[in-house]
């Protein structure tokens, strides 16, 4: 019967069109004999429309004619084969998505034959079908404007009563399936970007507006589901789950611009909804308590990813009521959102681990009183202001006058690494939030100076209160001690839509005040220890914004407690230089150095948010023994890092000019008695097969396999920074010449004669490299693809005890040589005499002397 359709045609013809509507109009049912021609006739009908529409308008011209659409939605009717469905939902999308002519697609819309297909009840039981579905719906929202959304729609006295595409594809916004939720969010997002008034009142009124309260209810969940995953990497830590953290928070941040995304729509009343669900739904009952507690309403969540998640929302949901809302929230006390006391802690011990670690090393004038309080000593300053103390504990619970911006502050002063940089992000991130008012970062403490100064500046133009006198007083950065109507506002929103209780007044503050508890906190920061480096950094860069010119506030008691920490960690430096990583002292101290400077003064943190998620990838005990030569590095770049921030900072604090480079010595000029120039060794070191004399070289044994034992001659040789022990091959036919067969670093190398056999010196025998900066060795986060690490071993047999003893005082000799070269290049910034005395700030080395020729380890 259905021979004839196979008999050769032109395919691109009217023919062929009038012939495939004239066959599919007979078709009466369809089962598993005929499905096969109606599924090629709907996918030739859609590639024949498709050509028409770019070559010739009579196609589709025939296609209306025929009725083609009714026929499309009769075949349906009467079609109990999936695979049909399939075919007829993909040949529809194909015709949408290509047809270019408004007229084509209007017709498309219109007799209500496209609404008949979206709210046709097909099994979507069959996954294959609702992803063609899905299509099908995004199809049709690419098409939308103002003119062809009204096609869709039914309307009642002016107001749409009935969207269903709209209304169907909600229904799928939360599948499991995450192709499919995309594509029902790209489908909602073309609806509200078409800016139809009347479709927007409907997508924003019951029971159609539950979307966005179901939206921010999924994006509870996956926050709660983000931080159990936490939870179990950090029982359980690997490449795998921290790659599964990583996906989560992709998930996450792409919620969260989806968010965004429909708040640029421009339709006021779901930016309002967003607003309230966010807060109401997931920042007031879930991510502001968990600051504090471990337990809330059944639910766990940390500190750390609730830290993550609102630097999230604050930098990607640019909502101003939403961003102020929660930087008001930050002043409210911590009884505002915890009822009761009764719950886990979170993030704190007890009341005793909140000790700040600057009081154990004695710096105890930072933080006087109880413990974890935090108090701005004014001794130093022309203000007779005093802070209200802040309360950390009161009976095992948290303090009623702690306010959740007091908490944080505790996280950077007592916290972990996790802790203090989640805290640190969070201030860097309200201090960026372009739709937080000013007033908001003065209450918080966090407005940067330059914008205290153009405040002040304006409102002694204007003649606004007490702007003038303030500019041009000796405390000229100081702010005046009230508070803003916006924020004012947003307390009294705070009270009154959300039942938050915030008085800033009552707690007997001001914005003056909470900067300097600000400044306390960024400096008990720099003085404590088991912080690392990159967290360290972090606070650096919030200094620099806060005091972009070092002005008084920065006072001598800051100074003095900077000082001490720099000293501390100068001696520290002074033990590397007779350490195992001499020879790459400089040239980590010059890197670091350029890396910190760019860090600090950078427009923006340098770290993504997620960062502070996963684990620091430190090295096991087992991966890397504790006396390997990789640990000491590690260490080193690590003490290198707190080092040239807290120099920089001190440079810094006195209002100077940051030089580019450290201030370091030149290269010593090579001695001519040198070993160096008796050997003949050029500035590029003893590499295999490079010529030199073996003047005072030792002859020794060595055996690098077992049962093969080869003759050396033996020398220590130290160039500028840099050492080596070399075994050279002497040359037969040139005397006392010999080729270099094996050098490896003298640095380390430990020196020890054996104890029962006096002609054995045993070598400790270090990479030359630190193998965690070689980019092709070390994988992601900085953990080592190698799994395997440890120092080589080298035993030398000399002819005799007095040989032996040679090459043992050789090595110490150079080895001396080498710390001495190190410790003079590094004089500059090691001598504590040129530190920085608080009490006489001109004793700071002039700019001047900053200045270096170069940072290379040659001499």
């Amino acid at each position: 019967m259905w021979f004839p359709f196979w008999r050769s045609r032109d395919r691109f013809s009217f023919d062929e069109l009038r012939y495939l509507t004239d066959q599919l109009v007979k078709v009466q049912f369809v089962n598993e004999v005929n499905k096969d021609f109606v599924i090629e006739a709907l996918r030739s009908i859609a590639e024949l429309i498709t050509y028409g529409d770019q070559h010739n308008s009579g196609f589709f011209e025939l296609f209306m004619e025929k009725q083609v659409m009714g026929e499309f939605v009769r075949i349906l009717k009467i079609s109990r084969t999936v695979t049909v469905s399939l075919q007829l939902l993909q040949t529809i999308s194909i015709m949408i998505q290509n047809l270019k002519s408004e007229h084509a697609i209007y017709y498309m819309f219109s007799n209500e034959h496209m609404n008949y297909l979206i709210t046709y009840s097909f099994d979507f039981r069959n996954e294959e079908l609702l992803s063609y579905y899905i299509s099908f719906l995004r199809a049709i929202s690419g098409k939308l404007d103002k003119n062809t959304i009204s096609l869709l729609v039914k309307t009642q006295n002016d107001e749409v009563v009935s969207f269903p595409l709209y209304v169907e594809a909600i229904r799928f916004a939360f599948h499991e399936e995450n192709m499919i939720r995309t594509a029902v969010r790209a489908l909602t997002l073309n609806v509200y970007h078409v800016g139809d008034d009347c479709v927007n009142r409907y997508v924003t009124t019951a029971p159609h507006a539950d979307y966005f309260s179901n939206l921010v209810t999924f994006f509870r969940k996956q926050c709660i589901e983000l931080n159990k995953l936490i939870s179990d990497t950090m029982k359980n830590p690997g490449p795998e789950a921290t790659s599964s953290i990583l996906a989560a928070v992709d998930d996450i941040e792409d919620n969260l611009y989806y968010f965004s995304d429909v708040v640029s729509a421009g339709i006021p009343d779901v930016g309002r909804l967003i607003t309230d669900n966010i807060l109401q739904l997931l920042i007031f009952p879930l991510l502001l308590p968990s600051l504090t507690t471990k337990v809330v309403n059944d639910l766990e969540i940390a500190a750390v990813t609730s830290l993550y998640l609102l630097c999230c929302i604050l930098r990607i949901v640019k909502i101003k009521d939403l961003a102020n809302t929660i930087a008001a929230a930050f002043l409210c006390p911590l009884e505002a959102f915890i009822p009761k006391c009764e719950t886990k802690t979170n993030g704190y011990t007890s009341g005793h681990g909140l000790i700040h670690e600057s009081q154990q090393q004695g710096h105890s004038n930072l933080a006087k009183g109880d413990a974890g309080s935090l108090r701005f000593d004014h001794s130093n300053s022309s203000s007779s202001l005093q802070t209200h103390p802040v309360e950390i504990m009161e009976n095992g619970c948290y303090g009623s006058h702690l306010a959740l911006r007091e908490a944080l502050l505790s996280y950077v002063t007592s916290g972990d690494d996790a802790q203090v940089s989640g805290s640190l992000s969070v201030l860097a991130t309200l201090l960026q939030t372009k739709e937080l008012d000013e007033s908001m970062l003065d209450a918080l403490g966090i407005l940067p100076q330059r914008k205290q100064q153009k405040k002040l500046l304006l409102q002694a133009l204007v003649g606004e209160g007490s702007g003038e006198e303030q500019l041009f007083s000796s405390a000229s950065t100081s702010m005046r001690d009230s508070i803003g109507s916006e924020l004012d506002g947003y307390q009294q929103k705070l009270k009154e839509q959300y039942g938050v209780v915030c008085s800033f007044h009552k707690l007997g503050a001001s914005p003056r005040v909470h900067r300097f508890q600000v400044l306390d906190a960024l400096v008990s920061l720099f003085c404590r220890s088991k912080i690392s480096a990159e967290t360290l950094w972090d606070g650096g860069w919030l200094l620099r914004q806060l005091l972009p010119y070092s002005e008084a506030e920065f006072n001598s008691h800051h100074l003095k407690l900077l000082n001490d920490s720099y000293k501390d960690c100068a001696g520290a430096l002074k033990q590397e230089i007779r350490g195992i990583w001499p020879d790459l002292l400089v040239t980590v101290l010059c890197d670091e150095w350029k890396k910190c400077k760019r860090a600090i003064e950078a427009s923006s943190p340098r770290k993504e948010t997620k960062w502070i998620l996963l684990l620091s990838q430190k090295s096991s005990s087992e991966e890397f023994p504790g006396e390997s030569s990789f640990t000491a590095g590690e260490r080193m770049c690590e003490l290198v890092k707190v080092f040239v921030l807290l120099h920089q900072l001190l440079v810094f604090s006195l209002g100077r000019i940051l030089p580019e480079q450290p201030p370091l010595k030149p290269p010593a000029d090579v001695s001519e008695d040198s070993r160096a120039k008796t050997a003949s060794l050029d500035a590029s070191g003893p590499k295999p097969g490079t010529e030199l004399r073996l003047v005072d070289a030792i002859p020794c044994r060595i055996a690098f396999e077992r049962g093969k034992e080869r003759h050396f001659h033996f020398l220590a040789i130290t160039l500028g920074t840099s050492g080596w022990v070399i075994l050279a091959e002497e040359l037969p036919l040139k005397l006392q010449y010999g080729i270099v067969r094996v050098a490896a670093p003298l640095a380390s190398s430990n020196p020890r004669i054996d104890d029962k056999h006096s002609r054995w010196l045993h070598l400790r025998i270090r990479p030359s490299t630190l193998p965690f900066a070689d980019p092709a060795k070390f994988g992601a986060f900085g953990k080592s693809k190698t799994r395997s690490l440890v120092d080589g071993r080298w035993t030398l047999a000399f002819r005799d005890e007095e040989s032996c003893k040679s090459a043992l005082s050789m090595i110490l000799e150079e080895i001396d040589l080498q710390s001495n070269e190190v410790e003079r290049r590094l004089k500059p910034l090691l001598d504590l005499e040129n530190t920085v005395d608080p009490s006489n700030p001109s004793s700071c080395p002039p700019e001047s002397s900053c200045t270096t020729p170069s940072c290379s380890s040659s001499p």
